[in-house]
Formats: structure tokens, C-alpha cells, sequence
């Protein structure tokens, strides 16, 4: 069964992205690092583009099939990503946020049964739904906080 925990930051994680993210121009979030790394945009980018992937590609999958295996997500190997790598960083964060109620509103609506539900991942092994979005949402700090670097210069 979804934790507590899990529903609520699933519910408010994203609420950090203006803190951490503060008073930087379009052109800062838009602006790689020195190194060649994301910018904040693409990071936000890549973040709604996982939550998508992760809901209508895999949650919907393990609800509809017995134990289906998956992949890494890679963007360098997603034909959809080269259409995310241009939003900016307000295009991005909508689509974030949108896809954010969509996923809440999917999960909140899965019975005992359909949460006890599992897909097979090489990282995870095979994975009930609530640890899956466990693993979304650990993905998703991780991307604060680089997000968090990038903006105070930090490569």
C-alpha cells in the first residue's frame, strides 16, 4: 500500500522548485554549465518527460500486463526527447506540474490489488507500484538538487 510518506511528497516535492530555483533569469535557467551539463531547464525538461514515460509507459503497463519488463530510461535513447531539450524553462515546469496532478490522480484511484501490482526493472528487480514511484521520486531529488547546484554556479 502507498506510504504516507510517499503520497505526500509525491504531493509536494515539487514545491521546492521556486525556492531552489529563487529570483534566476529565463536566460540562467536556459544556460548550461561550464562543463557542458544541463541547465536548469533541461533538467526540469527531462523531469516532466520521466514522470510521463513513468506513468502512461509503465504504471499503465503494469496495470495491464503480468509482470512487464522494463528498461533504463535513458533520454539519449528516447525518439520524444529531442522535442523536450528546447522548452524553456516555464514550458517545462507546466508540463511538470501538469503531469504531476495526472500521476497523483492514477495512483490515487489504484485499489490494494492494482498497487500490489509488478514490473520488472534491472535496478529495482521486480517491483510493486509503490516502489516504483519510491524510485520517481528519489530520481526526482536527485535532479533538485542538481538543479539547486546549477543555479548557485556549482557544476
Amino acid at each position: 500500500m502507498l506510504s504516507t510518506s510517499t503520497r505526500l511528497r509525491l504531493e509536494s516535492q515539487l514545491e521546492a522548485l521556486p525556492l531552489i530555483v529563487g529570483s534566476a533569469s529565463p536566460s540562467a535557467l536556459a544556460t548550461q554549465s561550464p562543463s557542458g551539463k544541463w541547465s536548469v531547464a533541461r533538467n526540469v525538461a527531462h523531469l516532466a518527460r520521466v514522470q510521463e514515460v513513468f506513468a502512461n509507459q509503465r504504471i499503465r503497463r503494469i496495470l495491464t500486463e503480468e509482470c512487464p519488463r522494463f528498461g533504463r530510461y535513458r533520454a539519449e535513447e528516447d525518439p520524444i526527447w529531442p522535442a523536450w531539450l528546447s522548452l524553456s524553462y516555464s514550458t517545462a515546469l507546466g508540463r511538470l506540474h501538469l503531469g504531476r496532478r495526472e500521476l497523483i490522480e492514477l495512483v490515487s484511484s489504484l485499489s490494494s490489488e492494482q498497487q500490489a501490482r509488478v514490473g520488472s526493472h534491472p535496478l529495482l528487480g521486480e517491483a510493486p507500484i509503490p516502489l516504483w514511484l519510491e524510485f520517481l521520486l528519489l530520481h526526482e531529488a536527485h535532479h533538485l538538487y542538481v538543479i539547486m547546484r546549477r543555479v548557485h554556479g556549482i557544476d
